[in-house]
Parts: structure tokens; C-alpha cells; sequence
């Protein structure tokens, strides 16, 4: 159906700060959600003090500050700062730093060279599930966050570092990220606090973002004396960076790999801990997904062409990122003076785009809190408006890794439900919380293990 425009309008839907304050505090990722829907994605401005930043979620409102009128919201201001401190100046960041970095990075992450990864990540991640056999076996239920991060982290260390990082290396960089993203909520609530002042989580986050780079440099140097030339990243990066500026800018190539493994990594793993919370509250989704995984797969190892015949499994990933987009909430500043909604927006004014908000916009989902893959069925159906669906972004800052994300998160699923026969072990209802700009559930899950029993043909 044609999706409706948003009714021009000179004034903002207003929030006070004796409302905001309280709200966001007590429950950040919901209650913002709440204050988009309630306009019905009108802009809002939220009273925070002194502070009073735009939210956005309107899919025309998103299309003009991530695509058409891009170059006039920056990522900088008050909510950036807190996440420079660890990411630096590159593919998540603007100007030169961000252009250079793109240029580089952009073709390690196109859906050809993604596939080609493809079989190497299918060897990885089987061999990686096999070892949950002895949980299963035991009958000891997994820590899901600690499984599906290590996971990940080892396909994404192997396939794009060429296995420069060894597997013990990679279990203590995985804790450290995940510090640094949940460590800077009090910093993002209350960005106007000074940082002459210590708040809750900045020495977690300092020491673990010192410790992330006494891996991540030698890495480098590592990388620098072997000048070899292949495509796996750290090699690609100081090839090119070579090339650009005649040698190497060591911060430059912290600050990239930072933010690239970052972005590949953490963003799968949050999806999949959601996954499997979200299928035992839906069987019928989880048994329509076994049958598809049983089907194509049987008892034969999970390779890539499994994934590209299995639809229904594509489908839930969909609506996963719907209801669960990996960025609740997207940040940006102002350059020029402007408009949005018919609301003029002052030149340093901050924007929050909010994902999780547009996702749940009734004018462009119905049911928009149901879980419903079958919505899915025909994308183009499901999609009233373009910009109604943005997990990833849109845009020229659109996130370069989601064709890993698809490849990577169906690989794992297929294999774990093809291997086991997974049940949550202590279900519950998950509440959304904020890990930086990462969406993440407060609760631990465990998953338990059942074989599949199945026949193997003679």
C-alpha cells in the first residue's frame, strides 16, 4: 500500500524533562521507543535539561538525515564523543578519516567477495558447534552470550584477519569490546556530564579499551614486518594505506581494525542471543524453521548453498533485525540550519535517529510488536516505504558488513539446529537494553543442547 506522508508540522511533539529524565533512566531502549510511537513519528524533543536532542523515526524524516540531506548531519556531538574514545577516526566516523576508510574497506565487504569467504566461514563455524557436543552430551546447558560471541568472534577473527589472532587472544578481545559497549550507558543518557568527572563505567571502560589496543598493535606490527600482500584485513589495510600516503599511520590502522571488528562481530552476536528466546516464544516459527533446516540440509554438513535454499530462514532474520535492529539508536549533529517534519532544527542541534522506534511505526507495520516472518514473504509487500526497514542504515554511511551479517548468523543457525534440537533453558521475558548504541538483551540466557536423532542413510 502507499505509504502516508508525515503531516507538516512548525511545531515538535514536546517531551518535558520531568517526563524524559525519569523514563529514559528506568528503561532507555522501550521508553524512547514509546515516545516515537506515541507521535506517530512525528519529531519529538526530548527536554533533558539542558540538553534537548530531535528524535527521529519517520521513514521520511530517516531518508533525509541518512540519504538525501546526509552531508548536513555529521556523526559527531556529545553522543559520539563517548564512543571516539574507542573507535577513533575511521569507517564509523566522518571527513577524510571515513572517506578513506570506506574506499579501502568497501570492496573486503561486497556480496561477491562476502561469498567467496563463504565456505571458509561453513568450516569455521561446524567446527566450532562440534564442540558443543560435549554440553549436549552432559546435559549442561551453554551460556548463550559467551557461545554465540565466541562463535562469531572466531569466524570473524579467521575469514577477515587470516587467523592472525590466536583463539585465546580472541576469547579476551571479545570481553573487553563488550566492557566498552556497556560501560558508556551513563555517558550516553547524561551526555552533557563533563569528563573531568569520573561516572559509573568510565575506568571499566578505559581499562578495557587499554587492553583492546596492547592486542591490537602488535597485531599490527606483526603485520607491517611480514609485508605481505593478501586480502585478509590487516594486510589490505596497511597495503593501502601504504599506497595512499607513503607508510602507514599505525593509530590510522588501530582505529580501523577497531572499528571493523567491532562492527562484524558484535552486532551477529547480540542478533543471535535474541534468536532463540524469540523461537520458544513462537513454535510454530521454530518448527517451521526445523523443517526447512532438516529438509535441505539432512544429515550433510552446512555448507553456503544450504543457505541460498533455505527462504524461510532469510525471512526470520528479517523480522529478527525488525523487531531487534543491532542499532536502537543512531546519532547525529546538525551542520546547517534546517528543517525536518516542517520543524526548523538549529545548525549543532543533535538528531537521534531510532531504528527500534521506526520498526514499530503502525502507519508501515501492522501488528508492529507481533513477531511474523511470513511478513516477509514478498519483501517488496512488506515494505510500504524504503526507509521503514534501516538495521543497517541507508545511505552512504550504510553498514558495509550485512552481507557477512546474513551469511554468518544462517550458517550458525543451520548448524546448531541441524546438530541439536535447542530449547532455552531458562525462558523469560527479555528486556531490551542499551550496550553503546548496540541493542542487547539485561538478562543471561542458557540454551540446552538435545541431539537430533536422526538415521544417517547407509
Amino acid at each position: 500500500m502507499p505509504h502516508a506522508k508525515a503531516t507538516r508540522t512548525n511545531r515538535p511533539h514536546i517531551v518535558p524533562s520531568h517526563h524524559a529524565i525519569p523514563r529514559l533512566v528506568s528503561d532507555p531502549v522501550t521508553e524512547l521507543a514509546r515516545m516515537g510511537t506515541d507521535a506517530s513519528g512525528r519529531v519529538v524533543r526530548l527536554h533533558l535539561g539542558p540538553f534537548r536532542p530531535y528524535l527521529i523515526s519517520h521513514p521520511d524524516h530517516v531518508q533525509q538525515v541518512l540519504k538525501t540531506d546526509w552531508t548536513n548531519f555529521v556523526r559527531a556531538g556529545v553522543f559520539w564523543r563517548p564512543l571516539q574514545r574507542l573507535i577513533g577516526h575511521s569507517i564509523l566516523g566522518e571527513g577524510e578519516s571515513w572517506a578513506s576508510a570506506r574506499k579501502i574497506l568497501q570492496p573486503l565487504f561486497t556480496a561477491r567477495y562476502t561469498a567467496s569467504l563463504a565456505e571458509d566461514m561453513a568450516d569455521t563455524i561446524a567446527a566450532r558447534i562440534s564442540e558443543l557436543d560435549d554440553y549436549s552430551r552432559a546435559g549442561r546447558p551453554i551460556d548463550l552470550e559467551h557461545q554465540m560471541t565466541s562463535i562469531v568472534n572466531d569466524t570473524v577473527i579467521k575469514v577477515l584477519f587470516g587467523g592472525r589472532i590466536s583463539r585465546d587472544t580472541a576469547e579476551r578481545l571479545a570481553p573487553e569490546f563488550a566492557t566498552c559497549a556497556t560501560s558508556i550507558g551513563f555517558r550516553m543518557l547524561l551526555p552533557f556530564a563533563p569528563y573531568s568527572i569520573r561516572v559509573p563505567g568510565d575506568r571499566a571502560f578505559l581499562r578495557s579499551a587499554k587492553k583492546i589496543d596492547e592486542i591490537v598493535y602488535p597485531l599490527i606490527e606483526q603485520a607491517r614486518h611480514e609485508k605481505t600482500r593478501s586480502k585478509e584485513v590487516v594486510s589490505a589495510l596497511l597495503a593501502a594505506r601504504l599506497e595512499k600516503e607513503g607508510e602507514a599511520d599505525l593509530r590510522q590502522v588501530r582505529d580501523d581494525l577497531v572499528n571493523i571488528y567491532g562492527a562484524a562481530s558484535e552486532t551477529t552476536a547480540m542478533s543471535l542471543i535474541w534468536l532463540w528466546q524469540v523461537l520458544h516464544d513462537h513454535p510454530g516459527v521454530r518448527e517451521r524453521l526445523q523443517e526447512e533446516v532438516d529438509r535441505v540440509v539432512g544429515d550433510d554438513p552446512v555448507r553456503p548453498s544450504h543457505i541460498t535454499s533455505m527462504p524461510y530462514l532469510r525471512m526470520v532474520l528479517q523480522e529478527l533485525l525488525r523487531v531487534y535492529p543491532n542499532a536502537w539508536v543512531v546519532p547525529r549533529q546538525t551542520v546547517a540550519d534546517t528543517e525536518i517534519g516542517g520543524v526548523p532544527i538549529k545548525a549543532g542541534s543533535q538528531v537521534l535517529i531510532s531504528p527500534y522506534t521506526t520498526h514499530r511505526l503502525e502507519e508501515f507495520w501492522p501488528r508492529p510488536l507481533e513477531f511474523d516472518p511470513e511478513r516477509w514473504a514478498d519483501e517488496k509487500a512488506a515494505l510500504s516505504h524504503r526507509y521503514a526497514f534501516v538495521p543497517f542504515g541507508v545511505g552512504p554511511h550504510v553498514c558495509l558488513g550485512q552481507h557477512l551479517f546474513y551469511i554468518e548468523a544462517s550458517l550458525v543457525i543451520a548448524n546448531v539446529m541441524s546438530r541439536f534440537r535447542p530449547v532455552v533453558a531458562n525462558p523469560q521475558q527479555l528486556k531490551p537494553v542499551p550496550g553503546g548504541a548496540t541493542l542487547r538483551p539485561k538478562q543471561k540466557l542458557f540454551l540446552q543442547l538435545h541431539p537430533a536423532e536422526r538415521t544417517r542413510a547407509a
